[in-house]
């Protein structure tokens, strides 16, 4: 659904119109509503509003201005990338004029709805815009840089400044093979515009930077890493090579250092903080793996993951007992969610996002599996769409992984329950004849709201949930 944005023309004698935002795969597009009467409008100069990207965000953080002072922009051109709450986002204009006045540089943050930058028809009136900046006092709305943005370019800044004259670049790594991974065949490479811009204040060579992106896309961290990488003098032996490693991968952190959340840290913050006023409930389980196990080794040849797979045993399992998929918003009434969208918990770099698979239910197993991969790439390359992450109805969180056989999750608001899924291991079990067996188990616990789910109705959700674990016969349907 797309959010409105209030946009004024200084000074204007009609009342002011309004910015859409609309969601893109890739970025935002800013459109403008015409207004039911047409109002004949005679300033030229626009204020640029920070939009919001999500139905949770209060403010956001300018990554970095695509755009300098003075730039002619044209409709449907980049201007700036925002970080919200969850993601980074290009916002791009429905304009053709000038960049006049940026008004909140890069790592300042603005209050959703406040002016961000002014926007000049003509190159003429730029000199009016900036005017009309200084009389308003456009300075003060100017935030500054955060902490966290300062520190980490002041401590990259000295490294490079240690690391020499640029004629020791002959003594530093090449970090990549002769065709780019972020490349079409070595012709272009791809990197984030905040990333491009660091490569340049720091004079790294973006061609011999690795991208971490999806698909390799060369993000800032990679950057701030190879300036790290390119500060440490490259010893000749092995284990000197692995010290000189592990310090750059130090230099970032100050032990004893007060670090200010991130905008997503801030957020989960909110959100675990409001989970607290929820009457929540847990209720565990063991459930054999070896069926799923053996399927999951008959078709991960073709793609399927392991999540896919929990997944989809998931939702089938809902469609069974949709008070489990309920939700409660207002504390006094709860909805019966129409479909079945499974958020998945991805730890992700300085964070926690939650990608949704919507319609789990009714998506094949192959098609889950490719939606699932598509989403984790874009969300660690901060893209998601709010549609992709704030439309779950319940939610896993697998440390399996890791090893963990059993933890509790923390129900996210506005939600009915969270499941928490251990490792499958090998476990020496009694058999119903009397003989001892082994079996792969796996323990999990729902946590649930208690105003709309009892431990009744996660009990016999859990006992389906086992079955259809258990014989997975149908989850390749």
């Amino acid at each position: 659904m797309p959010h409105l944005l209030q946009s004024t023309f200084l000074p204007s004698t009609s009342s002011s119109p309004h910015l859409r935002l609309t969601a893109h795969s890739q970025n935002r597009l800013l459109h403008l509503s015409r207004p039911a009467r047409r109002t004949r409008i005679s300033a030229k100069i626009r204020e640029i509003f920070m939009p919001a990207l999500s139905s949770t965000m209060t403010e956001g953080k300018i990554v970095s201005w695509v755009k300098s002072e003075g730039d002619k922009l044209s409709k449907g051109e980049s201007v700036v990338v925002v970080e919200s709450d969850k993601a980074d986002m290009d916002v791009e204009t429905f304009y053709d004029g000038f960049l006049a006045k940026i008004m909140v540089e890069e790592g300042g943050v603005a209050a959703v709805g406040s002016a961000i930058a002014l926007l000049a028809e003509t190159e003429e009136e730029i000199a009016e815009a900036l005017a009309k900046a200084a009389s308003s006092g456009g300075g003060s709305i100017e935030a500054a840089p955060s902490a966290e943005v300062k520190e980490t370019k002041a401590e990259v800044e000295k490294i490079v400044e240690k690391a020499g004259p640029p004629a020791a670049e002959k003594e530093v790594k090449v970090l990549g093979s002769s065709v780019h991974p972020a490349s079409e065949e070595g012709k272009r490479i791809v990197a984030s515009p905040y990333a491009k811009k660091l490569a340049k204040e720091l004079k790294v060579e973006l061609g011999r930077v690795v991208g971490t992106g999806p698909l390799g896309r060369i993000v800032a961290k990679d950057v701030e890493a190879a300036a790290a990488e390119a500060a440490t003098p490259v010893a000749a032996s092995p284990s000197g090579g692995a010290a000189a490693k592990t310090a750059a991968a130090a230099a970032g952190i100050e032990l004893g250092s007060v670090v200010p959340f991130t905008t997503m840290q801030g957020a989960v913050s909110r959100n675990m903080v409001e989970s607290l006023s929820v009457p929540t409930f847990r209720v565990g389980y063991t459930i054999t793996t070896d069926g799923l196990d053996a399927l999951y080794k008959k078709i991960k040849s073709k793609g399927v993951t392991m999540t896919a797979l929990l997944a989809k045993a998931t939702a089938l399992a809902l469609v069974k007992h949709p008070v489990v998929n309920s939700s409660c918003r207002d504390g006094n009434s709860f909805t019966y969610n129409s479909s079945i969208n499974i958020a998945v918990a991805v730890a992700i770099d300085g964070g926690l996002i939650t990608p949704v698979l919507q319609d789990a239910d009714k998506a094949d197993i192959y098609t889950l599996s490719r939606k699932w991969k598509e989403l984790v790439d874009k969300a660690r390359a901060k893209q998601l769409q709010p549609h992709e992450y704030n439309t779950g109805t319940f939610t896993l969180s697998n440390l399996g992984m890791f090893g963990v056989d059993r933890f509790d999750a923390i129900l996210p608001p506005g939600t009915g329950a969270i499941m928490a899924v251990g490792a499958s291991e090998p476990t020496v079990v009694a058999t119903k004849d009397g003989r001892i067996g082994m079996k792969n188990q796996m323990q999990v616990n729902v946590t649930a709201d208690h105003r709309v789910i009892y431990g009744a109705d996660l009990a016999q959700f859990l006992q389906t949930l086992a079955k259809i674990i258990e014989d997975p016969k149908d989850l390749t349907f």
